[in-house]
C-alpha cells in the first residue's frame, strides 16, 4: 500500500463529503458544514494553511546531527513522534458512512499505535460517538486520549469517569465546540465555560486533563491557572468561527506566555512533517493532525493511517536534519527565517 493508492480509494469512499484535493486547503469546500470544510466562507481554515505556508525556514547543513531525536515524552509513554490523531467525530453526516463511527475511531486509534504514537477519540450530538471512543480506547488497551464537548457539569464529569474506568491516557474538553448548534438541536446543549467551571472539572479526574481551542494568551494563562495539563492552540480546524487568524498566527505569543507551564499541542493545516517543525519553532510541543487522518483512514484503515503518521515522520527527520535540529524536545525559533 502507499499513500497514492490511500488517497484514491479515499476519494472513492467520500465521494459527494471530501473530494481529495491534491492540496487540502480549504478552498473547494468553503462552507461546507455539515462536511469537510470551514465553516462560512471557509477563511478560518484557509487561514491555517496560509499561516503556515507563510512560514520559510533557514537551511543548515554545515553542524554535528546526524541522527535527530524524534521522541516525545507525554505522560509516562514515549511516542515515536511529536505528531498524534486529532478528535474527529461525524463519520455519518459529515464523511458519507462508508465507514461507521465506531470503525472510524478504531481504525485511527490501531494506526496511530501502529506508527508508535496514539490518537484522540472525540464527542458529538450522538451520545454513542462518544462511546465508540471509549470502545475504540479499550480494544486498544488504553492507548488513546478521549475529549468530551463542553456539556453541562454533571454530565462532563460522569463522562470523565468513564474514560478513568476505561484505563485511557488523558482526558480532555475542545472548548471550541461551544457554539455547536448542531448539538444543541438534538437535544445534546454545549456552551462557553467560565475558569471556575473548567477547575471544577478538572479536579473531577485523575487523568491528565487537556483543552483544546485556545486561541489567545489570556485564555491559555486562565486555562493553565484552572490547572490543565495540556492546551491545543486551535480554532477547531475553521469549523465553528469564521474569520479567525490561522492556529500558527497566535502559537508564538501563546507560547510565550505558557510554555514549560503546560503541555502545548497545535493543530490546523499540518500537511507535512516541515509543517510539523514550523509548529514546534513556533511554540508548540507536539501537533494534531485531523483531516488529512480522515483520507488515510477510509482509504487504507488502521495500515493507512500509519502509512500517513510515518510519512510525516520521515519527512520531520528529513528536515530537522537539514536544519541543524537535533531533538523535537528543544526545537529552536532560530530556524525561522527572518524576513
Amino acid at each position: 500500500m502507499d499513500m497514492k493508492t490511500v488517497r484514491t480509494q479515499a476519494r472513492e469512499q467520500l465521494k459527494g463529503f471530501c473530494r481529495v484535493c491534491p492540496v487540502c486547503n480549504g478552498h473547494v469546500c468553503a462552507g461546507e458544514v455539515p462536511g469537510m470544510g470551514g465553516t462560512g466562507t471557509g477563511s478560518s481554515f484557509k487561514a491555517n494553511i496560509e499561516a503556515l505556508a507563510q512560514i520559510r525556514l533557514n537551511m543548515r547543513t554545515i553542524h554535528e546531527v546526524k541522527n535527530p531525536d524524534l521522541t516525545f515524552n507525554l505522560w509516562g509513554r514515549t511516542l515515536s513522534m511529536p505528531i498524534l490523531g486529532a478528535p474527529v467525530t461525524g463519520s455519518t453526516y459529515n464523511m458519507g458512512g462508508k465507514m461507521s463511527e465506531e470503525s472510524y475511531v478504531s481504525e485511527v486509534i490501531a494506526g496511530a499505535l501502529l506508527a508508535g504514537t496514539l490518537g484522540m477519540t472525540g464527542d458529538g450530538a450522538d451520545p454513542a460517538m462518544f462511546g465508540s471512543g471509549i470502545k475504540a480506547g479499550e480494544a486498544n488497551k488504553g492507548g488513546s486520549i478521549a475529549i468530551v464537548k463542553p456539556r453541562g457539569q454533571q454530565q462532563v464529569k460522569e463522562l470523565l469517569k468513564t474514560v478513568e474506568a476505561a484505563g485511557l491516557v488523558a482526558a480532555g474538553m475542545d472548548i471550541d465546540g461551544a457554539g455547536l448548534v448542531t448539538m444543541a438541536m438534538k437535544g445534546q446543549p454545549v456552551g462557553p465555560k467560565s475558569p471556575a467551571e473548567l477547575a471544577e472539572i478538572i479536579g473531577a479526574t485523575k487523568l491528565p486533563f487537556i483543552v483544546k481551542g485556545i486561541m489567545t494568551p489570556d485564555e491559555a494563562e486562565a486555562v493553565v491557572k484552572a490547572g490543565a495539563a495540556a492546551i491545543v492552540v486551535s480554532n477547531h480546524g475553521g469549523r465553528v468561527l469564521d474569520c479567525t487568524p490561522g492556529a500558527a498566527e497566535v502559537l508564538p505569543a501563546i507560547a510565550a506566555r505558557v510554555k514549560g507551564k503546560t503541555v502545548i499541542f497545535a493543530d490546523g493545516g499540518i500537511r507535512s512533517g516541515i509543517d510539523v517543525l514550523k509548529m514546534l519553532a513556533l511554540g508548540a510541543d507536539a501537533v494534531l493532525i485531523a483531516r488529512p487522518l480522515i483520507i488515510a483512514a477510509f482509504g487504507g484503515g488502521r495500515e493507512g493511517v500509519a502509512l500517513y503518521l510515518n510519512q510525516l515522520k520521515n519527512e520531520l527527520f528529513q528536515a530537522m536534519l537539514l536544519t541543524g535540529t537535533a531533538d523535537v524536545k528543544n526545537v529552536s525559533s532560530s530556524i525561522i527565517c527572518d524576513r
